[in-house]
């Protein structure tokens, strides 16, 4: 970042955000520390001289819509024959290594890690009711899909009395529903320091079965898990109304967490619960830590005590070696849960991941796109009655 000087004309940034809601939260972070580095915001990215680009890297997809963008803004610069902004890049793209990203985006002038700023004390929000809150940053799992741990390394909780100091303020500058992010917010407080994805990934010769389960990478407890205690916390202040947290792991969504939502009627009753596949083998291979029968008993719990709760979903369809037979468990577990809505994902290899290093992409595209377009139907076209609010 470049800062203005107070005798020179504040230079405009414009930041581009793709992906999450993390993103979001961290692209309000962003704003506020240029702002407070004399910058002012561009309304659009033509009229900026330094373009931030905050980036997903979940699918191969979202990757390829920052390169077009990327390339989009160069040939504008080129025929206008301006001068180009300063390329600013940040988020989860960052996981291929400066050295291979200058390579493959020689445009990019600056990199700039997000995790150092998710739990910068300022953010600038457009919305004024509603606030992103981080509580965690990172991930100690080592689901074999995901690029997250390699994106933004090692799971790491923030302290009780930022988190708290940062509601406060928002209770104080009137906002009244505020969702707790993390990559998996059951855990917070309970990350064990331990040996990193990254490291895990440069043996030679790993194999699935030499990975850690989820579970053991984090720490025990006595009494309620810390979560649960953050959320009373956070529901004492009076003027925050609705709180929500986002994502939640099946594996440690413990029965005093669901004992919480059910007795605390702040706690939003949309619950996001990621299943990824309805087959055990499948789960197995992608190490979520849990089988479809754990998953169930996580759902029928939380019907039972909030006769009212939403579910929604993440789903993968055609990971390495998914047969029609392990698809169509999906199809079942997709019928018997009922989901509210289901966010279905193509697999796409990540680069560096274990499913990428040890299981061929050999399902085609066409029977992807055919599964997907069956879980689509059954979860969020067939579905009938009001759909929930999913911020």
């Amino acid at each position: 970042m470049t800062q203005s000087t107070p005798t020179s004309k504040p230079k405009r940034v414009f930041i581009q955000v793709y992906g999450c809601q993390a993103n979001k939260s961290d692209a309000e972070r962003l704003t506020a520390m240029y702002l407070d580095n004399g910058f002012t915001i561009a309304e659009k990215w033509e009229d900026c001289e330094e373009l931030v680009l905050v980036t997903c890297s979940v699918r191969k997809r979202a990757e390829d819509r920052v390169r077009a963008f990327l390339h989009k803004i160069m040939s504008y610069y080129q025929e206008s024959e301006q001068r180009p902004p300063k390329v600013v890049f940040s988020g989860c793209m960052l996981h291929h290594g400066v050295k291979k990203l200058r390579k493959m985006l020689p445009m990019v002038d600056e990199f700039m890690p997000t995790n150092k700023m998710a739990f910068a004390k300022r953010a600038l929000r457009k919305d004024k009711n509603h606030a992103f809150v981080p509580i965690s940053t990172g991930c100690n799992s080592f689901c074999t899909f995901c690029i997250v741990p390699f994106a933004r390394g090692r799971e790491a909780s923030r302290p009780l009395q930022d988190i708290l100091d940062e509601v406060a303020e928002l209770a104080k500058n009137g906002y009244t529903e505020i969702t707790l992010l993390g990559q998996n917010v059951n855990s917070w407080g309970l990350e064990r320091m331990g040996i990193s994805a990254r490291k895990m990934m440069l043996r030679g010769d790993i194999t699935r079965e030499d990975l850690p389960n989820n579970q053991s990478q984090y720490l025990d407890f006595d009494g309620a898990p810390p979560f649960v205690k953050l959320l009373q916390a956070v529901s004492a202040f009076e003027p925050i109304k609705i709180i929500r947290f986002l994502s939640s792991n099946p594996w440690d969504f413990h029965d005093e967490l669901i004992a919480e939502i059910a007795r605390n009627p702040k706690i939003d009753r949309f619950i996001h619960l990621p299943v990824q596949s309805g087959s055990n083998s499948v789960l197995h291979r992608m190490n979520r830590g849990y089988t479809r029968e754990d998953y169930l008993t996580v759902v029928r719990k939380l019907r039972a005590a909030i006769p009212e709760v939403v579910l929604g979903t993440d789903l993968i369809v055609g990971f390495p070696g998914e047969t029609d037979a392990e698809f169509q468990e999906t199809v079942a577990l997709a019928q018997e849960v009922n989901w509210h809505v289901g966010f279905v994902n193509i697999y796409s290899p990540r680069p560096g991941t274990l499913a990428e290093k040890l299981y061929p992409d050999d399902i085609p595209h066409t029977v992807k796109k055919e599964r997907w377009n069956i879980l689509d139907q059954i979860i969020n076209k067939d579905h009938l009655g009001e759909r929930p609010k999913v911020v």
